[in-house]
């Protein structure tokens, strides 16, 4: 055969295995289609089966079982119906035409009666005033419930004589926001039935967690683990686990699609940009170094107030990755996820209040697609989920012992101090929990914390803005409050603005966007705080509206 016949031959061969990869890879794409459908098939004749036994075999109510047994199952498949539906037939195919037909010819005549401007200003204050009446009518028998109003107030106040832009504020981001914010304090904190859907949430979330526990025992012992619960292997353990689960979700698409779904759910009510409104949303399941990520390739065309807003959600809301940690030290799982979730319109409000866009974005909705996973199969994520865990248990551990060693270190010289003029005595020591919750006293007062209590909730304020809030966590646990402060302190204490984020925040986004790297040290402090406001607000939301 001749060098002409070989080559001819391997042409042959390398064009047949291209093909054979098209066609392979075109196959493969057609079972991925299919692939949901089958699964939601699955899903439906299952839940079909267990009403069927629900009706037929017993006895029980079905409002007595929408936390645990059939009506949480069908509250799950309604979601799950739902969000097919939409992906599957109402965002592709129904969303655009009602919007064209019905909603688009709706403002326009409004806007030719009135004209645009005018309308959106009557139909805030409308809604403002609906808002501010029921407060009112709420808290007519117990005023006192009104001074986290004032505090909000305060907040706003206070965020916009820091704006860097006055001018270009949006009130129309700035407004929607607080409303959001409200309403999903109201759903999860007034209405009886909100409460319990988030109470049954939270206890699924703690039992969820919960089985990291038997894991840890098995590599620990029962002792270390169920006996003596020591915080590092029980708590901190269940990092592991539930780095593994999300990473699944991530591979398989789920965590973008929620993310999305929310993300262009805040773009539309408040007006923010593509990315700054997935980040926020990424923020109520993801951390400060983990959110950003799900919009990598688009991070370096971010304007400077959109770095300000990925800055901002990330000190304003905690990772899920940590509630377990928050939940041993005796905070409530249901107040936990409320926070992250009204945490999200909040971190956009004050971020946009504090520096307004004054740019054009350059990333829409046409134009971003969500980063899809980079591991090769299901097995892959999971097991780099639970070995990347491993750095972030380092790092709470050793943040846990560095920071508490310097309080311990610097009460110990406020002691010193104290003890030499007089202050001897246990309840007159001078540490840094005393002057923090003197300090913060007023905050604690405008937040809705009954006075006796300020002085302690000061403390646990302080100790989250100056230590972190596994610190302030810490102590929470020790502290005798009343429900009502329980509750404003969860809230008030909730994120990651804290000194020791502010240089991970820095390293995380500089080794993302190098290029940006100077408008993210510029604008940093500024972000932590606005992040920091944001609990505050958030806090004031539930002091009003906690019974």
């Amino acid at each position: 055969m001749t060098d002409g016949d070989k080559n001819t031959t391997l042409s042959s061969t390398s064009d047949i295995l291209v093909d054979l990869q098209v066609e392979t890879s075109s196959r493969s794409q057609k079972i991925q289609k299919f692939v949901p459908f089958v699964v939601l098939a699955v899903i439906t004749a299952h839940f079909a089966w267990a009403t069927q036994y629900f009706i037929v075999e017993t006895d029980d109510v079905l409002r007595h079982t929408c936390c645990d047994g059939y009506g949480f199952l069908m509250i799950l498949y309604i979601f799950i119906a739902f969000g097919y539906s939409y992906a599957y037939l109402i965002k592709p195919y129904m969303l655009g035409p009602v919007s064209r037909c019905l909603w688009e010819p709706f403002v326009e005549k409004i806007a030719k009666i009135f004209g645009a401007r005018y309308v959106y200003a009557v139909i805030h204050l409308i809604i403002l005033g609906v808002i501010l009446a029921f407060l009112i009518y709420d808290c007519w028998d117990e005023p006192e419930r009104l001074i986290p109003l004032a505090g909000l107030a305060i907040l706003l106040i206070v965020s916009f004589a820091f704006s860097v832009h006055r001018k270009q504020i949006k009130w129309h981001t700035i407004i929607w926001g607080m409303i959001l914010q409200f309403v999903f304090g109201l759903f999860t904190l007034r209405w009886e039935t909100g409460r319990r859907i988030f109470a049954c949430v939270g206890d699924k979330v703690t039992t969820f967690l919960g089985y990291a526990k038997e894991g840890s025992a098995f590599v620990y012992g029962d002792k270390l683990v169920h006996e003596y619960h020591i915080f590092a292997f029980e708590a901190i353990s269940t990092i592991y686990f539930l780095a593994f689960i999300i990473n699944i979700l991530y591979h398989v698409g789920i965590m973008q699609r929620v993310v999305a779904n929310f993300g262009m759910f805040l773009r539309a009510i408040m007006g923010t940009s593509v990315c700054e409104s997935v980040n926020s949303a990424a923020n109520i399941f993801l951390g400060q170094t983990e959110a950003p990520l799900l919009l990598k390739p688009y991070l370096i065309n971010l304007t400077g107030s959109e770095i300000h807003s990925v800055m901002t959600g990330g000190f304003a809301s905690v990772s899920g990755t940590v509630l377990a940690a928050y939940i041993s030290y005796g905070a409530n799982a249901a107040h936990l996820i409320t926070a992250s979730v009204m945490a999200a319109p909040a971190g956009l409000v004050f971020s946009k209040l504090l520096f307004p866009e004054i740019e054009e974005p350059e990333t829409f909705e046409d134009n971003v697609a969500l980063v899809e996973s980079e591991f090769s199969s299901v097995l892959d994520a999971a097991s780099q989920g639970a070995s990347q865990a491993t750095q972030i248990v380092l790092g709470i551990l050793a943040n846990l012992i560095a920071f508490v060693a310097t309080v311990y270190f610097i009460n110990g010289v406020l002691g010193w101090f104290g003890g030499l003029v007089g202050f001897t005595a246990e309840d007159e020591l001078w540490t840094i929990e005393l002057i923090v919750g003197y300090i913060f006293t007023p905050v604690s007062f405008v937040l809705g914390v009954p006075w006796p209590e300020c002085t302690k909730v000061g403390q646990l304020i302080g100790l989250k803005m100056m230590v972190n809030e596994f610190a302030a966590f810490s102590k929470f646990k020790e502290m005798d409050l009343t429900p009502k402060s329980q509750v404003i302190a969860t809230f008030a204490i909730c994120g990651f603005a804290n000194p020791g984020s502010v240089g991970i925040m820095i390293s995380t986004l500089s080794a993302l966007i190098p290029q940006k790297s100077h408008l993210i040290t510029r604008h940093v402090f500024r972000a932590y705080f606005a992040g920091t406001i944001v609990c505050f607000a958030t806090a004031c939301i539930a002091g009003m509206l906690s019974a």
